[in-house]
């Protein structure tokens, strides 16, 4: 897969001799990250209507489809998708929804088999949300898919936009520290989040103001907010949120790894509705923390890391990569 770039001076860059500014290089860079389509843009009429659904049930998910929603009960949680996909999926390097719609269906190692962008929306019903899947031909699937098809316009089918995929991230040498994680998180995140990752409801307690980052209202172990790589990804781009931007990261690799560590460590309990395991150990992320592999590394490993021991193993044999 490859990662298209705009503007497209870019590519000028890369063929010089290495003596611009580093200034302006990083500023054509942080420019080269794709940013979407206006969504003051979309239309008006019946299929605009349905598209701005799909934008305020991404924002406001618990009020219409939430345990009390005025429109289905869907979700177990009060939780919104933008808690993960942040502004309604528009922020780079925050789970945007960019090149969602180009790139489905999808073959996903979870379930061993293509899967539908509906069926993928259903994944995350289901897991994050503790909940039931949504009908496939209902209004709020429907305006959904609308949403991610509008934010995917001009995307390029088969391929992903700079900034849709997670932030990069150096391995450390050693394991993700979850004691480490404590700390930081008391001292940056408990002021969100709360010293019991709880969250923060509204005043009228439909949803949060701060979402529960573990507990019985929080994602399942099946979620992928649960792998450390991909949570410290997200933590590196997006958080403290009052201090972090993709642009200027607050807390090094080491310290984002630290606290996805901690936030997910068995010490907190989450819900488990028995969601979907893997049909096949071959196709397993680097990072998924249960048992068993089809390589020799253990499952403390695969959950805490180092990772790049198991990354380089795994391209060395030819086996399934992907984290």
């Amino acid at each position: 897969m490859k990662y298209f770039l705009y503007p497209t001076f870019l590519l000028i860059l890369i063929s010089c001799s290495g003596d611009l500014n580093n200034n302006l290089s990083k500023i054509e860079i942080e420019e080269s990250v794709y940013l979407g389509p206006d969504t003051s843009k979309i239309p008006e009429g019946p299929e605009g209507e349905m598209i701005r659904y799909g934008k305020d049930l991404i924002v406001n998910t618990a009020y219409y489809i939430g345990p009390d929603g005025v429109n289905g009960q869907y979700l177990g949680n009060k939780m919104n998708c933008t808690n993960c996909h942040l502004d309604a999926g528009t922020r780079p390097y925050g789970f945007n929804f960019f090149s969602t719609y180009a790139n489905y269906p999808q073959y996903r190692s979870r379930e061993n088999s293509v899967l539908t962008i509906e069926q993928r929306i259903n994944n995350c019903v289901e897991r994050p949300h503790n909940g039931v899947p949504l009908p496939l031909d209902s209004k709020e699937m429907i305006a959904i898919t609308a949403y991610i098809q509008f934010l995917g316009r001009g995307v390029p089918i088969g391929e992903t936009m700079l900034g849709s995929q997670g932030i990069d991230l150096q391995f450390p040498d050693r394991a993700a520290d979850p004691e480490n994680g404590k700390a930081i998180f008391l001292a940056e995140c408990a002021s969100c989040h709360l010293t019991n990752g709880e969250g923060v409801f509204t005043p009228d307690e439909v949803t949060y103001v701060y979402p529960p980052i573990w507990g019985p209202y929080s994602y399942q172990p099946g979620s992928s907010m649960f792998r450390i790589i991909k949570a410290a990804r997200f933590i590196k781009a997006n958080m403290p949120n009052d201090k972090a931007t993709w642009q200027n990261p607050y807390l090094t690799d080491e310290q984002a790894l630290d606290v996805a560590a901690y936030i997910n460590s068995p010490e907190h309990f989450r819900p488990n509705n028995g969601g979907l395991d893997y049909k096949d150990s071959s196709t397993k992320y680097v990072d998924y923390p249960f048992g068993p592999y089809d390589d020799p590394f253990s499952q403390n490993q695969h959950k805490y890391g180092p990772f790049q021991e198991i990354i380089e193993y795994r391209k060395n044999h030819d086996l399934y990569l992907n984290y």
